[in-house]
């Protein structure tokens, strides 16, 4: 019996294995970004959605449409559509079985922000990925704004001006409920254990990957930080406001995550011993040089092949090259780090010196 094979497929059976469209399967579906990359992947022809997981039928009925083969089991996916990249939408604490589950077939993994609710899972990821030898990345929204690359020009390549001195991120929304996320999102965001904290994780974790990322990965000396509840009566089991202060031997980082702003923003201040940059979202960027006033400016258009986490994570599935600077595993262990002596240090109240290693 001769079966009918689609023109698109045929066609891409001749193609050289590096001009296919990669193929990407779903683990997990309970991360509402992950609305935004299936239509994102939807009408690209670099990229192939070959499968959906998530232990909800539910869920995998809601995203049937964007794959030809939806699985309540992980490693029956991993198995039958045989992926060459896994793309993780589940809660931040199953992070871990996920990359174990991929490092075993040495299937690269992308997840989205943060890695890991604390140090153990996070290092239950390091393993994993070094046991399997496969790349790990971890998707922020900002580490695609022109505005933050070319902050990074200006401080380490033009060394316009001179040393940081201090970081301010300022990261959130009105809050997860008031901007009407998925419930399923809204369920796991508003969960310690699953989360990791409230807003001190959801966007707490911009501003510690922007600093590491500046600090050339650089491990703060202490961490302390303050967290509250303005709103009880939404959000009882975790906080909804956050002010985290990263100390490096040179250098200050003052990081406010809230589910509180009276709008959204994802805001990046740099000051230098000379200048300063401020970048207010991803195309937005104010700059003053030494002897000079502020200006605005248009920065110019990232390397068109880390424009976007598809193109990035095609680009490391294939091997053209390794996570780095924001995406990377080592910048997001020292973030996890972080977080949770932020985590500690709003407990306690008291400022968690990070040992020396």
């Amino acid at each position: 019996m001769i079966r009918f094979i689609p023109a698109f497929l045929f066609l891409s059976l001749l193609l050289p294995a590096q001009d296919k469209p990669l193929r990407v399967a779903i683990a997990g579906l309970h991360h509402g970004h992950v609305s935004g990359f299936l239509n994102g992947a939807r009408p690209r022809t670099d990229i192939q959605i070959v499968g959906l997981f998530d232990s909800d039928p539910a869920l995998t009925a809601k995203y049937a449409k964007f794959a030809p083969e939806v699985f309540n089991d992980l490693g029956k996916m991993l198995d039958t559509v045989k992926p060459e990249a896994v793309a993780t939408f589940t809660n931040t604490l199953e992070h871990a079985s996920v990359v174990e589950a991929c490092a075993k077939r040495h299937i690269p993994v992308m997840m989205e922000k943060p890695l890991a609710v604390d140090m153990n899972e996070a290092r239950a990821i390091q393993r994993a990925a070094a046991a399997g030898g496969i790349p790990v990345m971890v998707n922020y929204e900002t580490t695609w704004y022109k505005s933050h690359g070319e902050i990074w020009n200006l401080v380490k390549e033009q060394k316009a001006f001179g040393a940081v001195r201090r970081m301010v991120a300022m990261d959130g929304h009105e809050g997860p409920k008031e901007i009407h996320v998925q419930p399923e999102f809204l369920a796991w965001l508003t969960d310690p254990v699953k989360n990791g904290a409230g807003a001190l994780y959801d966007f707490g974790c911009y501003g510690a990957n922007l600093m590491t990322w500046l600090m050339e990965n650089q491990r703060p000396l202490a961490v302390s930080a303050i967290t509250h509840t303005d709103k009880p009566g939404i959000y009882a089991r975790v906080d909804d406001e956050a002010t985290i202060l990263v100390q490096y031997p040179g250098a200050q980082g003052v990081i406010e995550a809230s589910w509180n702003w009276p709008f959204s923003r994802k805001d990046f201040e740099v000051y230098g011993e000379r200048g300063y940059a401020v970048a207010t979202g991803g195309d937005n960027l104010r700059v003053r040089m030494p002897g000079a006033r502020e200006e605005s400016r248009t920065p110019p258009a990232l390397p068109a092949d880390a424009r976007d986490s598809i193109t990035y994570l095609i680009g490391v599935a294939r091997g053209k090259y390794k996570p780095e600077g924001l995406n990377s595993l080592e910048n997001n262990m020292i973030v996890t780090e972080i977080l949770q002596a932020a985590r500690e240090s709003a407990r306690t109240g008291r400022t968690v010196a990070l040992p020396l290693k």
